[in-house]
């Protein structure tokens, strides 16, 4: 029984290739590099943006955040001085804050309010650091664990501050620095808690709680002469059912408070993790449309390659269509040997950009998403290409003539 003439490209595309065994290997590397790097891109973007995602639901998926909603401008206004300076206004207020907490079925409500200082120890001096002012409700909101000591609360004193676990290290040079002062901003604090390590620099809060130092709202505000100016306020629902129902009413309590200005944005369940995700794929977006150069490389590598093995071939396409193959068999002929390189060093890149971001992940606080679309993309893209740099040379290939081609005997 003969077998189907797709089997036999196949099979003739094999020996072709296995007989130049050196540069049809050095043509698939070119396509594996190229699907590699889309694949480990794609693979650390969205493993980041499932961070987030996975906050939420392990503290049961009814958490909702409120933040200021940033203005839209064009790229050629990123130069004007007052709208740089409009992104880092908020409108919301602790009267927001307080008739968010008073809804019926809110469990808890914490306000966020962040500024910047440089802390200060006789062993170290930092920069940059996040100050963290929130109210004690904050825990509710979060998954945050304390490995020692207490978190803020209406008891302690002003002065009081709870630290991350990294930070207590690069300022006390030990991980227990319960009891022990810092200055910031010209104020004096005293150390009641330390955080238990997250690793988790990523999340809906915005802040990498190893490094943050956490006061009171009311310190906060001290710093910013006695006004607090809110960056985000956290809403935990008692139940998913009435979470719904809160975001509603939220809504009209900012509507009202604010004048009717949409300044504002909730965001709630899943959505929390939106925008954050949409910042990673868009910088996805980017890194993937420069490592897709690396691609069109190993398309012209097939190119190359299939030119070489036309001219090569000249005399074996005469003798093919001398004994009736149509010029259909010959382009399929061809492009099976190309498609055949590029599935090859399509499923290379995938395993060897996958386990690029395994490895890359390691100095970082995330995994990389493995999923089944990922290994689609990488794929898929490998196979465009060979289809696409393989078609000319097929084309050229079945265009020759077959009494000129059996003239060649080289």
């Amino acid at each position: 029984m003969r077998r189907p003439l797709v089997f036999e490209h196949i099979s003739m595309a094999y020996d072709s290739l296995r007989a130049t065994r050196s540069r049809t290997l050095l043509t698939v590397l070119g396509v594996t590099i190229g699907v590699a790097s889309v694949t480990t891109i794609l693979a650390l973007s969205f493993g980041v943006s499932r961070i987030i995602s996975h906050q939420v639901e392990s503290i049961g998926g009814n958490i909702a955040v409120v933040r200021p909603r940033l203005p839209e401008h064009g790229t050629s206004s990123l130069s004007d001085y007052v709208v740089q300076q409009s992104f880092s206004t908020s409108t919301l207020t602790e009267k927001d804050y307080a008739a968010i907490a008073s809804i019926p079925g809110v469990e808890a409500a914490a306000p966020i309010m962040t500024i910047t200082g440089s802390p200060k120890t006789k062993l170290a001096s930092l920069k940059s650091n996040v100050v963290f002012a929130t109210t004690p409700s904050f825990l509710q909101t979060v998954n945050l664990p304390l490995r020692e000591g207490q978190f803020i609360d209406s008891i302690t004193n002003i002065n009081t501050a709870v630290i991350g676990g990294q930070l207590a290290v690069d300022l006390f040079g030990t991980e227990v620095p319960i009891g022990q002062t810092f200055e910031l901003r010209g104020q004096t604090f005293t150390v009641i808690g330390i955080l238990q390590r997250t690793n988790d620099p990523v999340n809906y809060n915005n802040v990498d709680f190893d490094r943050a130092i956490i006061l009171s709202l009311e310190s906060g505000k001290l710093f910013n002469n006695g006004i607090s100016q809110l960056q985000q306020i956290n809403i935990r629902a008692k139940d998913n059912d009435s979470l719904g129902r809160i975001v509603q009413a939220t809504d009209t309590i900012l509507a009202k408070n604010h004048s009717g200005e949409q300044d504002y944005i909730i965001l709630h369940g899943s959505q929390v993790a939106d925008p954050t995700s949409q910042l990673f794929r868009s910088v996805a977006g980017v890194l993937t449309a420069i490592a897709a150069i690396s691609l069109v490389v190993g398309g012209i590598g097939i190119m190359n390659i299939m030119l070489v093995g036309v001219a090569e071939r000249t005399r074996e396409i005469g003798l093919r269509k001398a004994v009736g193959a149509s010029n259909t068999n010959i382009v399929s002929q061809f492009m099976t040997e190309s498609l055949i390189i590029s599935l090859v060093g399509g499923l290379a890149g995938v395993a060897v950009g996958y386990l690029a971001a395994l490895i890359a992940s390691t100095f970082f606080a995330f995994r990389p998403a493995f999923t089944w679309w990922i290994v689609a993309i990488g794929i898929g893209i490998a196979l465009i290409v060979g289809l696409v740099f393989g078609l000319y040379p097929a084309i050229r290939a079945a265009r020759k003539n077959p009494i000129e081609s059996l003239r060649q005997y080289h």
